[in-house]
């Protein structure tokens, strides 16, 4: 009986122990020297140099431009996610009517989401929305209102646009005009702000 007891009671208490999922994870391997050496692909980490400001003045423009992208740089995600699901749909248009139509829903969608918000941005954090969508999206402010409302329109926002010093067809240079913008993307996508 003593011995039963202590089987069951050796049951009970590893049971734990017994119920638990061996969980393992698939590497690639690479055999040197007769050695087996598993492998795994990392993401890409950008390290950046912490920002020095030899001035007050420019450690203030740059919190200035963090806010100002900060701001922005959500609008500019949900857009490139917007116009990639828009394309796939009028891609799939059977003819140019759908096509218009689909266009139209995609406007008004785009209005009635974020249509307040978006004109309640600054003049700068509108301009810094304009280069994060070219660079969400690889395509200028310029591309994308022709291929949604055509070459009238386009001609007409480029033109107010000129009036206010801006340029509609402006790329994305992360490298050069851009990099203080880009310096701030990556900030906010490592979290460092």
């Amino acid at each position: 009986m003593k011995k039963v007891f202590l089987n069951i009671a050796f049951i009970i208490i590893s049971y734990p122990a017994f119920s638990q999922e061996i969980k393992g994870l698939v590497t690639y391997n690479q055999i040197f020297n007769g050695d087996t050496i598993a492998y795994i692909f990392l993401p890409e980490v950008k390290v950046l140099s912490p920002v020095n400001f030899s001035t007050d003045k420019e450690r203030m423009e740059f919190n200035l431009l963090v806010y100002n992208v900060k701001k922005a740089y959500p609008y500019a995600k949900v857009a490139a996610i917007k116009i990639n699901e828009y394309n796939k749909m009028i891609n799939n248009a059977k003819n140019n009517r759908e096509k218009r139509r689909l266009m139209k829903l995609a406007e008004d969608d785009l209005k009635n989401k974020f249509g307040d918000e978006i004109k309640n941005l600054t003049f700068t954090q509108g301009k810094i929305l304009m280069k994060l969508i070219n660079r969400e999206t690889g395509s200028s402010s310029y591309n994308i209102i022709k291929e949604y409302r055509g070459k009238f329109k386009v001609f007409i926002w480029q033109t107010v646009a000129k009036i206010y010093g801006y340029d509609l067809k402006s790329g994305y240079d992360p490298l050069g005009e851009d990099k203080d913008i880009e310096q701030v993307v990556l900030l906010i996508e490592n979290g460092s702000v």
